[in-house]
Parts: structure tokens; C-alpha cells; sequence
């Protein structure tokens, strides 16, 4: 692969960026005919639809003259969880030959409305700079009227990780919230008793969270159909560890019919271990992410399964989406994607799903993408 070797550095209003999208550079200028993408061992968390819709928006890309286009990938961070994001945009910049950085704070001290005010001020400089094409991960409706303001002025924009389907981005990347529920749903009603009996969510009742809330809908008419009764633990994320567990101890002690399962849905749901134990059952537990305690109670079968999003992927699609719109126009993009695109123009990454079982198996998978997490 031959890369461009160039940065683009005119956005000085970043507070970090991280490095540009590089390979086996060739020099200054130098352009490739073809776009050729890095390749991956096969493997069973290897996501077959996916990486064939990619292929086949690489396959029509190469009938074009390439050209080099100016980019940008926002995002609310550079580390933690939008770390795989930031690996996945930057190797499919250095992949496109794009003159483009990915971008975002080391910082989140600051506050939310300083946060917000941030990206405004760097989407306006990105299209002020040239950009063809950005990608942002918003913060909530603030953020809407500068993603507008771009797309007046002719730059396609694609969310990631968070949508904001009523302003006037070209398509959001991610895993839907809905579907997710769904899944996760699905793989714990498999290690469940027959009804009767209560499964506890671990999940989000504020519909002012909307990929919170409907992941929780979709969890609540799973297991709602399947013949369950079910019991929503509002999850604490801005206070001490304990508020939670004792929440959710309360409400399995509570239950009738009993408890018999139960189903967390955010990074933080390894707390339903903790829980479980102080209230004195032991009962299957499925959660969300593939956080280090998480990992912990998988390991030692206090967790039976988690779901992990493909963050590296949703880093990864934005820039070939932003170039695929520049060059072979949006609706051509769209078709291309077509079978993970729904009609609010989100583009579905799915979810992986991993079994305590497996956990080596899918660190392995991770590690040939770069992305450990």
C-alpha cells in the first residue's frame, strides 16, 4: 500500500490530534491507482457482511480516478473507548491516500457545554480549511446546527457513535440501539430457565438518552415475549459503585416471581456480579462491553457472555463513506451499503457477541485489527 505521507495541520483549534493515517510511505504526492486494504487473518468474530460491503465499495471506488480528498474524523476522545475508533479512521485514511487527521481532546475535565462549543468551532474550521468531508461524534443536539451549517456549505458529514438523525448529516455509522437489545436479549434468554420468572436489565428508562432507552426497550420486548417478567434497574453512572449495586439488590429481592437472570446493558453492568452476590443468587449474567472487570467475572464464569461494539469498524467505514460520497455521490454509497442501511440512513456495524469461552479467541481477533481494547 502507498500512502500520501502528508498531514493535514490546519486546525489549530484542536486541542489533540492524533497521528495521521500512514503505511509504507512512498513520499510527497506520490498517488496509488489502486486502493488496496489491509488485510485480515480470518476469524470467527471476523464480520463476513461487513467487510464484504466494504470490499464492494473498494472494488467501485478503484473503477474511478482516485483522488486525494481532505478530511477529518472529530471525536470526543482519543482514548478509552474511542481509542479502536481512532485506530480504525486512521488505517482507512492512510488506505484512501487522504490529506486528513483524526481528531479530539485528551482532556474531558472540561464541561459538557465547553465540550460542545469545542466541536462547533472545529467543524466551522474543518470546512473553512477545505474539508470535503467530516466525520463527527456529536455530543447531543448542540451540535446540530454546526453539522447543518456544514452541509449548507457542501460538506458531507457522517456521525459515528452517537446520531443526530433530524439534522442534516449524510448517514450515522454504529451499532443501532434497538438491534443491539435486541441481541443481547436473545443471548440470555438461551441460558435461562422456562418461564415463570424475572429478569433484571441493568439499562436506561430516561428516554432524554435515546440509544439508552431503546436499547432497554428492545431488551424489555425480548424478554417481555418470551414469557418473562421483567424488572429495569436504572443504571448510576455519575455516583459512588455501591448506589448501583444496593438499587439492584433492592429489586431482586423484591421480585416475584423471582429473579432468574439478568441482563446488563452498558460498560458498567459487570456490577450485576456484585448484585447478585449481595443479594444471595446465582443466576446467569450477560453484559455489555469489554470492560476489564467485565473480562474478570468472564473469566472467572460470573459473567456467561458480553456484547462488544465494533468500535474499530465504526472508525474505520467513516472515511471510506465521506470518500465514497465525494466520489461516487451519496446515493451511489448508500446503495453500495444497502443491506446495512436502514431508512433513517444509520449504517448497522452489528455487535459481537462473546462467550466467556472465548474470550482469548476474541483478544486475538482485536489484536489483528490493532484494536485491543
Amino acid at each position: 500500500m502507498k500512502t500520501m505521507g502528508r498531514c493535514w495541520a490546519a486546525l489549530g483549534l484542536m486541542l489533540a490530534a492524533a497521528a495521521c493515517g500512514s503505511g509504507d510511505a512512498q513520499g510527497e504526492g506520490t498517488e496509488s491507482d489502486t486502493i488496496t486494504r489491509a488485510e485480515i487473518p480470518d476469524n470467527e468474530f471476523f464480520p463476513m457482511e461487513l467487510e464484504a460491503r466494504i470490499d464492494s465499495l473498494v472494488a467501485e471506488l478503484n473503477k474511478t480516478s482516485l483522488e486525494p480528498m481532505q478530511m477529518v474524523v472529530l471525536l470526543k476522545n482519543l482514548s478509552d473507548f474511542f481509542e479502536p475508533i481512532a485506530v480504525g479512521a486512521n488505517r482507512a485514511i492512510g488506505e484512501l491516500e487522504a490529506i486528513g487527521n483524526v481528531l479530539g481532546p485528551t482532556d474531558q475535565s472540561g464541561d459538557a457545554t465547553t465540550s460542545q462549543d469545542l466541536q462547533n468551532q472545529q467543524i466551522a474550521q474543518a470546512v473553512a480549511d477545505g474539508a470535503k468531508g467530516i466525520g463527527v461524534s456529536p455530543y447531543d443536539d448542540a451540535n446540530a446546527a454546526s453539522i447543518d451549517k456544514a452541509a449548507d456549505d457542501g460538506v458531507h458529514v457522517v456521525t459515528l457513535d452517537s446520531d443526530l438523525s433530524d439534522s442534516k448529516r449524510s448517514l450515522f455509522v454504529g451499532s443501532l440501539s434497538y438491534s443491539v437489545g435486541e441481541t443481547a436479549a436473545n443471548t440470555l434468554l438461551k441460558m435461562l430457565p422456562k418461564p415463570p420468572g424475572t429478569v433484571l436489565i441493568h439499562g436506561n428508562i430516561a428516554a432524554g438518552w435515546p440509544d439508552g432507552f431503546d436499547r432497554t426497550q428492545a431488551a424489555q420486548d425480548v424478554i417481555g415475549k418470551a414469557g418473562y417478567t421483567f424488572t429495569v434497574s436504572q443504571a448510576v453512572f455519575f455516583d459512588v459503585e455501591s448506589v448501583d449495586v444496593d438499587q439492584m439488590k433492592s429489586f431482586i429481592e423484591a421480585a416475584n416471581p423471582p429473579v432468574v437472570g439478568m441482563l446488563g446493558l452498558f460498560n458498567i453492568s459487570y456490577r450485576c456480579v456484585m448484585a447478585a452476590d449481595a443479594a444471595g443468587i446465582d443466576v446467569p449474567i450477560v453484559a455489555f462491553d469489554f470492560d476489564p472487570k467485565t473480562v474478570e467475572y468472564m473469566r472467572e464464569g460470573r459473567i456467561q457472555a458480553t456484547h462488544a461494539q465494533r468500535q474499530y469498524y465504526e472508525g474505520y467505514l467513516v472515511p471510506y463513506i465521506l470518500y465514497g460520497i465525494n466520489t461516487i455521490g451519496l446515493d451511489a454509497t448508500k446503495q453500495i451499503l444497502a443491506p446495512l442501511v436502514d431508512d433513517k440512513g444509520r449504517v448497522n456495524i452489528g455487535i459481537d457477541v462473546v462467550p466467556s469461552d472465548k474470550i482469548d479467541d476474541y483478544n486475538d481477533f482485536l489484536n489483528t485489527i490493532g484494536a485491543i481494547q
